[in-house]
């Protein structure tokens, strides 16, 4: 379990399945790393960027992942497109993409707007992200336990790559942790 403040909150992340999620990415040849900053993610993006095998790019909205790694794939290598549910929504146009072309795209989840979230913003796309993903073609793997994490992405991996379609691992908010920020017994 990680504690720390990110940017006005304190945040309880069990973080243990990073190094697991990793290993399976060196394994499984993952050259490419595109991302969004997220907390959940943080140790994960940190151990990519450390990685001398992986280019970690960073994003400044999660669609331009989605044709970053579709270039990547045509060039022979594979990647990943780690962000935070609320990113999903920005994506499913540029999904489409994938579906059309039959190009393979693993998307890494950390969800919000379910277990004990504090914003509201938030909460509709949380609850819509799986279903909204599921809609335009995206297979969808929920992982709720950290243990599962590395064999679930690996899993997820094989799918995308071998049949060329894109498949999501989403990460429950219950399984990344509690985000503590403003709570109504904090305020005086």
């Amino acid at each position: 379990m990680t504690t720390g403040n990110t940017g006005g909150g304190d945040t309880e992340f069990n973080l243990d399945w990073s190094r697991g999620v990793h290993e399976v990415f060196g394994r499984s040849n993952i050259r490419h790393a595109a991302y969004v900053p997220d907390a959940g993610l943080a140790p994960l993006i940190n151990l990519c960027r450390a990685d001398d095998h992986i280019t970690a790019s960073i994003l400044t909205t999660e669609q331009e992942g989605v044709g970053l790694l579709t270039g990547a794939w045509l060039g022979g290598e594979r990647g990943v497109l780690m962000m935070q549910s609320s990113g999903v929504g920005n994506c499913i146009n540029t999904l489409s993409m994938t579906a059309s072309c039959k190009t393979p795209l693993l998307l890494l989840v950390t969800m919000r707007g379910e277990w004990a979230e504090f914003n509201p913003w938030q909460v509709p796309i949380g609850q819509a992200a799986q279903t909204c993903l599921e809609a335009i073609g995206v297979i969808v793997y929920r992982v709720d336990e950290e243990t599962e994490v590395p064999e679930v992405v690996e899993a997820a991996i094989d799918f995308a790559f071998n049949s060329r379609v894109a498949v999501a691992v989403l990460l429950s908010q219950r399984m990344i942790g509690r985000k503590h920020w403003g709570r109504a017994s904090d305020v005086g």
